[in-house]
């Protein structure tokens, strides 16, 4: 029988919803990989169905470390963490919600204020995504982090099935994508004036994602198509059909979207904002989060093979650096750390 001082568990709220954005890929993907990695010494403490939303707070704060309460540590994937519980190893994705409140619903934003100040200081060890997202973790919480970037799974390949993800999204014209959720932080009216200049070519703008309620809603999209949440096992297909792809994000703590489409032979161009210039690394086109700047960017490489031949191999390259496996054997790493049980709350940032 395992000894359950020995076991780590893993909060799996988020791994348990059903949309997808990068920090449900990474609930989902170290909640799968880590007890592979290790059998027998992570046990997922998932809540029930109507609790992996908001409904949820209440579960992850009071009956989570209740359920954690004799393990060796706690991981919590998904920025949030029980304050009840002093050994937590907490994933902070970013600080968007301190840095630029207005992008969020006043309740969520305030939320954010009071509890990741709260969470980052008492939790044994914080990690992040990007040394970006590390520096935002400085400043703004006054906490230092590892860093430990997210992968891509290898379903996201450039043969994956385009003909099929094409026939179920009903998709019979060349496509740019964007696969963002439908919030300011996104910035996808930025490619409002791309899908015009490129509708005289006959190729559409079209956006994977949905709107989430904690998130103030975008409006002035017309000309793209909204295709809504797509499911997973379209989205391979999807990258690797598409002609280019775009992000257009006014702050991305990692940026996951663009290493999937690197790793579909997808050229991608992204804003240079947040760390997306960190995540690409010289294997994307880097343009200003303007309307302007994206039309010109994308209308230039749609018109130039050459370049684009030149960002699939570079894009190929850049995402073959990164995988699940290696980000689960460092989160595992941290978590096996011989002094992670006996720490306390993290010291402030000098």
């Amino acid at each position: 029988m395992t000894d359950r001082r020995a076991l780590v568990g893993i909060d799996a709220r988020a791994a348990a919803r059903p949309e997808l954005g990068g920090v449900e890929r990474w609930a989902r993907e170290l909640a799968r990989r880590l007890p592979e990695l290790r059998p027998g010494a992570y046990a997922v403490l998932r809540p029930p169905g109507a609790l992996v939303h908001r409904a949820g707070h209440a579960w992850e704060q009071l009956v989570l470390p209740v359920r954690a309460a004799r393990m060796r540590a706690l991981l919590c994937p998904a920025n949030l963490a029980p304050l009840a519980h002093r050994r937590s190893v907490v994933v902070i994705h970013d600080a968007a919600a301190l840095r630029h409140p207005g992008w969020y619903s006043a309740t969520y934003a305030r939320g954010q204020r009071l509890l990741l100040p709260a969470i980052a200081r008492r939790a044994a060890r914080v990690i992040t995504v990007s040394q970006f997202s590390r520096g935002e973790l400085r400043a703004l919480l006054g906490v230092e982090a590892d860093v430990i970037p997210g992968g891509v799974d290898d379903r996201f390949a450039p043969d994956a099935d385009h003909e099929r993800a094409r026939a179920a999204l009903g998709l019979s014209r060349p496509y740019v994508l964007t696969v963002a959720s439908q919030t300011a932080r996104k910035n996808l009216a930025a490619l409002v004036p791309a899908a015009r200049a490129l509708a005289a070519d006959g190729i559409e703008v079209v956006v994977a994602g949905g709107h989430r309620p904690q998130f103030a809603a975008e409006g002035g999209l017309a000309g793209l198509r909204m295709l809504g949440h797509v499911d997973d096992a379209l989205l391979p297909g999807l990258y690797a059909g598409a002609e280019a792809f775009a992000l257009p994000s006014r702050y991305e703590g990692f940026g996951l979207p663009v290493l999937e489409a690197m790793a579909g032979g997808t050229p991608v161009v992204a804003a240079a904002a947040g760390a997306l210039p960190e995540t690409c690394a010289g294997a994307a086109i880097l343009a200003a989060p303007s309307g302007e700047a994206f039309a010109a960017a994308l209308t230039r490489l749609l018109g130039d093979e050459a370049e684009r031949a030149r960002l699939r191999a570079c894009g190929l390259a850049r995402a073959q650096r990164f995988s699940w496996e290696a980000t689960a054997r460092a989160v595992d790493a941290v978590l096996t750390a011989p002094d992670l049980a006996s720490r306390g709350p993290q010291p402030r940032a000098g």
